[in-house]
Order: C-alpha cells, then structure tokens, then sequence
C-alpha cells in the first residue's frame, strides 16, 4: 500500500510541475522558475520491497517526464515485472518503462552509460557506497537510500 500512496500522489503532481513565478522580487525583477525532465533515469531496488521500492521511484520520474530503466534484485524480479506489465497494460508507451536484469554488470551499465542522467538506488551500504562513486564520477545525479532503518529522534 506504501508504494501505491507514491503512485496516488504522482496522479496530482502535474500542478506541482507548473512552476513559480515571483514578481517584484527588486526594482524591475522577477523570477521564473522552470522544471525540466532530466531524460533517462533510472533505479537500482532491493529484494526486500520488490513492489513498493519500484513504486517510489519510475513513477515519479514518468510524471517528470523523464523515461526510466529500472534494474530490480535478481533475488525477486517478478514483482517489478508484474507492475511494468501493468504500466503497459494501462496503455503506457513502450520503452517508457525499461527493465534490465542482472547483478554487477547491470549495475555498472546504470552508473556509466552516458545516457542515463539520474540514477535513485535502495539498498545496502556497501553497494550504495560504490553507485553513488561510480555514478556520480560519470556526472550523473544519485540518490543512494543506504541501510534505511527507522529512524528517530529521542527528546527530552
């Protein structure tokens, strides 16, 4: 249910994409703000949320409208697979959703293909470390969500 509250919020995001405009910020200036999609994206989950991680991630790039290649655990694909049939299934276009298998070698396609500009990755620390090095030393954008425990905050 987690991953399908990402999905609900991605059907209202559009009027978040919009932008903002601030006028008279100083003696004639205004701002514009503008988003942009990156392009390729892409993902890199774990084996211990099969559905829900792949929830919060090509979803929210698709809405940006960005196209995203998503390598699931090679532990359990079948979930992501089953939602990418889905995708299509409710009319999708393909090559908008990739999936990719793999271990090691899928992993550093992700990092260092050229075209693939963000890279979103959940999972172990160690495996973080080495994507978002990887990653980033090919200029893209990585988000590496390593070890995620719940946290919290003990106040007096």
């Amino acid at each position: 249910l987690r991953g399908l509250q990402v999905v609900e919020h991605c059907c209202s995001v559009t009027s978040l994409q919009l932008g903002e405009t601030m006028p008279n910020i100083a003696k004639d200036m205004d701002t514009l703000s503008f988003r942009t999609p990156l392009g390729v994206c892409a993902g890199i989950t774990p084996f211990n949320f099969p559905a829900m991680i792949p929830l919060w991630m090509f979803p929210v790039a698709l809405v940006c409208g960005n196209t995203y290649v998503v390598k699931p655990s090679e532990r359990d694909p079948g979930a992501c697979m089953m939602l990418v049939d889905m995708l299509r299934e409710a009319g999708a276009p393909d090559g908008v959703v990739n999936v990719i298998h793999g271990a090691h070698d899928a992993v550093n396609f992700i990092c260092d293909h050229p075209d693939i500009k963000a890279i979103s990755f959940v999972g172990s620390d160690q495996a973080g470390q080495y994507i978002y090095e990887r990653g980033s030393r090919h200029g893209k954008r990585v988000q590496a969500n390593m070890g995620a425990k719940n946290h919290g905050v003990i106040m007096p």
